[in-house]
């Protein structure tokens, strides 16, 4: 063990005298040594007996003052170094403790160490972490109840980031809110942080049980606008052209006008619904709310006739791109009504979302 850690402090050493060579006016660039950097992903490729290292091109500062790593695969037989050069280290979003370090004139570095072959880690330069007025680090609400289903997203505070593959149209990162749009909550948005690497990021509403492998509006009960190439799917895997591309920065909202008698199911609590068996929908809410029932995909075209049938209760889905009007779409009302949804599909996606904005 004191072998590997004279390494890792030798390595570091190199690396920051490297750093302070950076003395002509270049901007600082980052540093590798025996690792590869694909996107946000660092991976060993060294030979097991030499340390690999990284050092990001910027310093920690007051506006970006921490950073994450997460373990992808690691070598049981070997520590992984998550060198944190900030004073306070985190695992798993808990504080689990600090030490004064001195700062020299260039600043502190994120800085990362590996020394076994299938070591690999996730990256985030721009990790959020909150500071209380006391300067005592704290964890803010994760607001993981907003949301009834989760899968390969990361939620912090707002924030929401991709973490799967990113390899093939099957690793969709699907994040599901728990309640319903309603006559009093009828209108979400996000804000495009990342754009990450293709900017796969789609923003629209769902029926509860909808895919967890398939992007919002390629299926049937669903609506979405797509970042990428401005196109609006709806239950198909083929898109209209509808607006313009978004970028990182723009806002995509997303909202339904209900008409003016419309009643909603049971009123019951949403909260409660994702806690309780699904049960078919009996003729009381078929009254109630007019709403035909979704079959699967195998049963296409019978779900076709049901839609045009008498009972389909329609409303209208506006999506709207930094708070200017994009177009409208009608569509059914699937049981247990349109829930807020979003998809991203490449590395590096964060989005933040507003599930009660002012507006809208």
């Amino acid at each position: 063990m004191d072998d590997i850690n004279v390494l890792h402090h030798r390595c570091l050493l190199n690396l920051r005298r490297r750093i302070r060579d950076i003395g002509d006016g270049r901007p600082a660039q980052e540093r590798y040594v025996r690792l590869q950097k694909e996107g946000n992903t660092l991976s060993y490729q060294g030979n097991s007996e030499e340390v690999g290292c990284y050092v990001a091109g910027h310093p920690l500062s007051k506006g970006n003052c921490y950073f994450e790593v997460r373990l992808v695969d690691s070598d049981a037989g070997s520590p992984l170094l998550l060198e944190f050069t900030e004073a306070t280290v985190a695992f798993k979003d808990k504080n689990v403790g600090s030490v004064e370090v001195p700062l020299s004139a260039e600043g502190l570095f994120p800085a990362v160490g590996m020394h076994s072959l299938g070591e690999e880690v996730k990256l985030d330069l721009q990790a959020a972490w909150l500071l209380e007025e006391d300067d005592s680090m704290m964890m803010v609400d994760s607001h993981e109840d907003d949301w009834g289903r989760l899968f390969d997203v990361r939620v912090s505070g707002t924030l929401l980031e991709y973490v799967g593959k990113g390899k093939s149209i099957m690793d969709v990162g699907l994040a599901q809110a728990r309640q319903p749009l309603t006559t009093r909550c009828h209108y979400f948005e996000l804000e495009i942080v990342d754009a990450g690497e293709k900017c796969y990021i789609a923003l629209g509403l769902a029926r509860r049980d909808y895919p967890r492998n398939r992007h919002p509006g390629w299926s049937r009960g669903s609506v979405a606008y797509h970042a990428d190439d401005g196109k609006l799917f709806h239950g198909s895997g083929v898109g209209d052209a509808f607006g313009p591309r978004c970028f990182k920065g723009d806002v995509m909202g997303c909202g339904i006008m209900f008409p003016r008698d419309y009643i909603l199911e049971g009123e019951v609590d949403p909260l409660d619904e994702w806690d309780r068996p699904e049960l078919p929908a009996g003729p009381a809410s078929v009254q109630n709310v007019q709403n035909v029932l979704y079959l699967n995909e195998e049963e296409e075209e019978e779900e076709e006739e049901a839609e045009r049938g008498p009972d389909g209760r329609k409303v209208t889905v506006f999506f709207t791109r930094n708070g200017k009007l994009m177009g409208r779409r009608e569509m059914l009302v699937p049981p247990g009504g349109l829930y807020p949804t979003v998809g991203m599909l490449s590395s590096g996606e964060k989005v933040k979302v507003d599930l009660h904005p002012l507006s809208g």
